[in-house]
């Protein structure tokens, strides 16, 4: 039987062929509003004023990025998942050791000497490649609960070397992502009653261990009139929305923003940034673009060719869309304040990078949706 040679133009065709185009333009018409977005909200603020340049040139090297990922195949990475967690429980010790203090007041950063890095973003992200491998090496035994609790014990030990920087956020996140993952892994109903009911019991242990900062953003979401001083800045973010109206104030129009009443609006409270500036029209276009990036992803987990790779595109879809709903609903609160940053929008690098190299992920599995190619 004659079969096809195998030249590089053959590689470069099925490149080209599975490639979501789709995807990745929404993507960086994301990260392009979000640049425009930083430079409104850190508008003449001294302090800031490296926001912008720091943005694009994170933008560009996630990119850089996206492309390797995507070239690399993601069994590759899953078949290392055991090297990969080593690493990635290591750095996230280092950083509770070494680590130095962010803006938020957690360890949580190291110093690279020319840009800082967050070990708990990547983290997140190379555990959904962890996750996925080992639930599709132990798929045959889904239904025992002794498998649902070793999979739980690879994503508990990140969740607590997080929680303890403190960053209860990406705690939360990363509890989430597993979740997600081992309900479309084909977890049993009456295990996820069970760890439903588990997580309730566990609130009191949790809410013992939270730093007072941490209790004082549940409380004020739950009585904002008990802690005036607490919900200013939601009362800002509120009536920035309320003011963008329907089409918006314009692009660095907006009062709460360039007036400075708004804080950290240039990470948590974009979206009430957007929404001023662009309306209600904006705020839905945001939505609208981030949920084409979600479905799209979805699709890769759809015409993935495995177990692995549809279940590593459910932990990044899961990410992106709790990210997304974690983040708007502080701004509007219908959820309290976490310090979870707005897809692609956001500032922040190290968000940034690991979102884009988790879309690399998933055109990784797109490229790889058809093993007789391969």
């Amino acid at each position: 039987m004659l079969t096809r040679e195998r030249t590089p133009l053959y590689y470069i065709s099925r490149y080209l062929h599975h490639f979501d185009y789709v995807l990745l333009a929404v993507v960086m018409i994301l990260i392009i509003l979000g640049v425009m977005m930083i430079a409104s909200a850190t508008r003449d603020v001294a302090s800031l004023e490296d926001r912008v340049n720091s943005q694009i040139i994170f933008g560009v090297a996630g990119i850089v990025v996206l492309l390797i990922t995507t070239a690399i195949d993601y069994r590759l990475l899953a078949s290392t998942y055991l090297w990969i967690y080593g690493a990635l429980v290591l750095f996230l010790a280092i950083s509770g050791l070494l680590g130095i203090e962010g803006e938020a007041g957690a360890q949580s950063w190291i110093n690279l000497g020319i840009a800082g890095f967050q070990p708990s973003e990547l983290a997140k992200m190379l555990l959904i490649v962890v996750l996925a491998q080992q639930l599709a090496v132990n798929a045959e035994k889904i239904g025992r609960l002794s498998t649902i609790l070793k999979s739980l014990a690879f994503a508990v030990l990140p969740a607590f070397f997080i929680f303890i920087q403190p960053d209860l956020g990406i705690t939360v996140l990363i509890l989430v992502t597993w979740f997600a993952m081992v309900w479309a892994a084909g977890m049993r109903w009456q295990h996820i009653l069970l760890f439903v009911a588990l997580g309730l019991i566990s609130l009191p242990i949790l809410w013992s261990q939270m730093e007072d900062y941490q209790r004082g953003r549940i409380a004020v979401f739950i009585d904002p009139e008990g802690y005036p001083d607490l919900f200013f800045n939601i009362g800002q973010a509120l009536t920035a929305i309320g003011n963008g109206g329907l089409l918006g104030r314009g692009y660095m129009q907006g009062t709460q923003s360039q007036l400075r009443f708004l804080r950290v609006r240039h990470t948590d409270f974009i979206f009430a940034v957007i929404a001023e500036e662009f309306g209600f029209v904006g705020a839905i276009l945001v939505l609208v673009l981030i949920t084409i990036v979600v479905f799209r992803v979805l699709r890769a987990a759809r015409r993935s060719s495995d177990m692995v790779g549809s279940l590593i595109c459910v932990g990044v879809a899961t990410i992106i869309f709790f990210q997304t709903l974690v983040s708007i609903g502080m701004n509007i609160q219908v959820m309290p304040v976490t310090g979870l940053t707005l897809p692609f929008i956001s500032s922040g690098g190290s968000s940034l990078v690991t979102l884009l190299f988790g879309i690399g992920l998933a055109q990784s599995v797109l490229l790889r949706q058809n093993p007789r190619e391969l």
